[in-house]
């Protein structure tokens, strides 16, 4: 099986040596993706709520360029610095789904990447 690294600049580029997505089979897995204006590579301002749309954005973006939606999604992992945040994180990531929610972890950490307050990660069935 050939595994295959997708990029796409509609989504923040990596901050380490890593790939923003691997398609392996029938298995996309997404690493995870910060509050980061990929236009601007900052750090978009605003509560969680804002913070978690722009990591979904990203998400989106990868899952575009490997030509799925966020109905492919069938795992994701959402990593906070604040478990205080959790209601405004999940109300904002409930907006990019339908009917179907992917099975979902969430866990406060001690800190992120460039010290954001969220970071989700997703794995998408083709």
């Amino acid at each position: 099986m050939t595994n295959e690294y997708l990029h796409t600049s509609n989504a923040p580029a990596a901050v380490g040596p890593y790939s923003q997505a691997v398609k392996s089979g029938n298995i996309l897995f997404v690493s995870g993706q910060m509050p980061v204006d990929p236009a601007t590579g900052e750090i978009v301002a605003g509560d969680p709520a804002v913070k978690t749309t722009q990591c979904m954005k990203n998400v989106l973006a990868i899952l575009e360029q490997a030509g799925l939606t966020a109905d492919n999604i069938i795992k994701a992992t959402i990593f906070l610095t604040d478990m205080n945040d959790f209601g405004q994180v999940n109300d904002a990531y409930a907006d990019f789904f339908k009917d179907n929610f992917p099975a979902r972890s969430c866990v406060e950490v001690s800190r992120l990447p460039k010290d954001v307050t969220v970071e989700i990660e997703v794995v998408a069935s083709l």
